[in-house]
């Protein structure tokens, strides 16, 4: 046995956790590796950490500095856990340019993922579109002109299904394009047409449109039934419909719904049908009067329409 082998022997074993290191980054193996140090071999832990001895001893250098970036971290703590972990840093800069910090967006990025905060991840899902029999009771009207600058002149609206304790719930809301605000919604174990009717009664008598809104949905047979129709020619709405089976014709209700289900309903556990449906009134309300938009100016949609009709 050599004379180096028999002092490699000699060594303490390095950890595993050590050996199994994840890359966190630079900064944190140079930490682990300076707490180890007085009972390993230095040259051991760099090469069980692969770390180049220039970078170990340019950030053990660093080690002993204040962290200049101290403070805009525990910001970014904050604003995140606020969030419920929904935001990612886009969001996250949003707020804090709201409480005047001068940040960009990649400095953001690099300190969150520094502080290992990762916002929910949305999850992409199949589309599924309607099965029934194409409807000719309205054409395409919206067209994908999901802009406007008048409130309460285009809504659009969908239906969306959750699973709970073996059953199923269904929500309808009604979102005003104005601000992409959810001005009503409904939720219910059943997808009837009464159910889709009373969400957009609802929206009718809270929001008391001017005729000729438009009111956009997919060719569900709720749409179709006599009772969606009524209500519309009472209050001199139009009507509008997706072509069959195209999802993007009214993408912004279906995004709505991806970012519910992935900030809210995904990776959680709900114990009853009463649990599921608190929760989802309680985003709502929280998406409308919180969830800063980079298109409404940094503002909630509730905010942003306040603001704007004010003006």
């Amino acid at each position: 046995m050599t004379s180096r082998t028999q002092a490699c022997s000699s060594r303490k074993r390095i950890p595993k956790k050590i050996a199994g290191l994840e890359e966190p980054g630079a900064r944190l193996k140079t930490l682990a590796i300076a707490t180890l140090k007085s009972d390993h071999n230095l040259a051991d832990l760099l090469h069980a950490a692969g770390l180049a001895r220039s970078t170990y001893f340019y950030h053990a250098q660093r080690l002993t500095e204040p962290d200049k970036h101290q403070k805009l971290k525990e910001e970014i703590q904050a604003i995140f856990t606020e969030s419920k972990h929904r935001y990612g840093y886009r969001r996250v800069r949003v707020e804090l340019v709201k409480k005047d910090w001068k940040v960009s967006k990649k400095l953001v990025w690099k300190l969150m993922d520094q502080l290992n905060l990762k916002s929910k991840v949305r999850i992409r899902r199949k589309y599924s579109s309607y099965k029934g029999k194409t409807s000719h009771i309205a054409e395409n009207i919206l067209k994908r002109q999901f802009q406007t600058r008048v409130a309460n002149t285009k809504w659009v609206s969908d239906v969306t299904e959750f699973r709970v304790a073996g059953r199923k719930l269904y929500l309808s809301p009604i979102m005003d394009l104005f601000d992409h605000c959810i001005i009503s919604h409904t939720i219910s174990t059943s997808p009837t047409t009464a159910f889709t009717s009373a969400s957009l009664a609802e929206a009718f008598e809270s929001q008391r449109p001017a005729s000729g809104l438009l009111v956009h949905t997919d060719q569900g047979f709720q749409y179709q039934h006599s009772s969606w129709r009524h209500l519309l020619t009472k209050h001199g709405a139009v009507q509008s419909m997706s072509r069959k089976g195209n999802c993007f014709d009214n993408s912004v209700m279906e995004n709505f719904f991806g970012h519910l289900k992935s900030e809210m309903y995904h990776g959680e556990h709900f114990a009853t049908v009463a649990d599921l449906t608190r929760e989802i009134n309680e985003y709502i309300d929280w998406y409308n009067h919180v969830r800063c938009q980079e298109r409404l100016q940094g503002m909630a949609p509730i905010e942003y329409r306040c603001h704007t009709l004010a003006a």
